[in-house]
């Protein structure tokens, strides 16, 4: 019986990798993950011009990709209670998708990785990896393999994670402090 995979497409069919991918928190499933307690969010989309980009890339050495960051408000029987922020950082390819918590005074409560598309390097969703970021704020240096582990097989995704919360730290100071 004849195959009707022709010969010439081996090479093609060798080298294509298998699509990956792991949602592991929907936006409500974070929110209510890093902020249990609370009663509410209120969108709070951020438009940031140039100044306010180059200025968050001053504080934190790590340039604002995005134009519009999305933010809401935690507030718990009306009493505000932080900062819930979604970001996006590259991995080695693709982008991870992550949510940051912040206390009125820009301390990070938590961070939870929602979505993440890599092959390798998904230990950054470990619980004991990111505990390290609890209570870091501006002055927080946020070094990779000084002040937050690096994980091995895991290093691009750990140091632009770190990199991120970093620059969300940034635009606290920018954007959000009261």
């Amino acid at each position: 019986m004849k195959s009707i995979f022709p010969l010439f497409m081996l090479p093609v069919a060798a080298i294509t990798c298998p699509a990956y991918g792991i949602q592991y928190l929907s936006v409500e499933q974070a929110q209510m993950a890093l902020y249990p307690s609370a009663s509410q969010f209120t969108e709070n989309f951020l438009e940031l011009n140039e100044s306010q980009r180059d200025a968050i890339e001053s504080i934190s050495d790590i340039r604002q990709r995005w134009k519009t960051q999305k933010a809401w408000k935690a507030y718990e029987n009306g009493a505000f209670k932080g900062w819930f922020i979604i970001d996006k950082v590259i991995g080695k390819h693709e982008f991870i998708t992550y949510a940051l918590a912040l206390s009125p005074s820009g301390e990070v409560i938590s961070i939870e990785i929602m979505d993440y598309r890599e092959t390798y390097g998904g230990e950054v969703n470990e619980a004991d990896w990111r505990k390290n970021f609890i209570g870091a704020n501006k002055q927080s240096p946020l070094e990779l393999e000084e002040d937050i582990p690096n994980i091995s097989g895991a290093t691009l995704s750990c140091r632009n994670v770190t990199n991120g919360v970093k620059r969300l730290l940034a635009l606290y100071e920018v954007m959000l402090k009261p």
